[in-house]
């Protein structure tokens, strides 16, 4: 992958340890109707990413970054943007990577990452 590539996920959450609290116990309390998918797919029990996907995202061929949607509407101009979903970053360009309709759709960490594997391939090409 070029240099000035990385991915941008995006969370459909604010950040702070408020938000980070009330997240917690929406996804305990009522999981079907939390709104973050990649939350819910990507963080254990607690407020920690899970084992497995932050070792996927580490060995990538690309940067990664992870930010909650105030602080990718703070750092990136991107019209319409919906949440949860993932940017490639070329440069000063944006292009959307992974949807929100598709993110929603995910069953699995193992979907997650194959999904992201896939669409790899496809934009390294």
């Amino acid at each position: 992958m070029n240099d000035n590539k990385k991915l941008v996920f995006i969370y459909n959450a604010d950040s702070g340890l408020i938000n980070a609290v009330k997240d917690y116990f929406h996804k305990k309390r009522s999981p079907e109707t939390y709104q973050c998918n990649l939350c819910f797919q990507t963080f254990g029990g607690g407020f920690s990413m899970k084992k497995d996907w932050k070792s996927y995202v580490n060995n990538l061929d690309i940067p990664v970054e992870f930010l909650h949607k105030d602080e990718f509407e703070k750092e990136y101009d991107v019209k319409d943007a919906k949440y949860p979903s993932t940017y490639l970053k070329n440069g000063s360009s944006m292009k959307l990577f992974i949807s929100q309709d598709e993110m929603d759709e995910i069953k699995s960490l193992e979907e997650l990452k194959d999904l992201v594997n896939k669409r790899l391939e496809k934009f390294s090409t």
